[in-house]
């Protein structure tokens, strides 16, 4: 698996662990609802700053965008 898809697995399981829809995840991250959907399907890598901006708005460590999920 490339990094980009599990960096939007990842981030979509965390989103959903919170009962959070893209736009509530969108709106807490301060960035567009558009952009939460191209991260998750793996459409847009994510720069260092945007993962530290979800992680902010999920309330984890960045770190867990990385882990390998099973």
């Amino acid at each position: 698996m490339k990094l980009r898809e599990r960096v939007g697995l990842n981030l979509q399981s965390l989103r959903r662990s919170r009962d959070l829809s893209q736009e509530k995840l969108a709106l807490l991250a301060e960035i567009d609802r558009g952009y939460v959907g191209k991260i998750e399907n793996a459409h847009y890598s994510v720069s260092v700053d945007m993962i530290e901006q979800l992680a902010d708005a999920l309330e984890v460590d960045p770190i867990e965008f990385f882990q390998p999920r099973g």
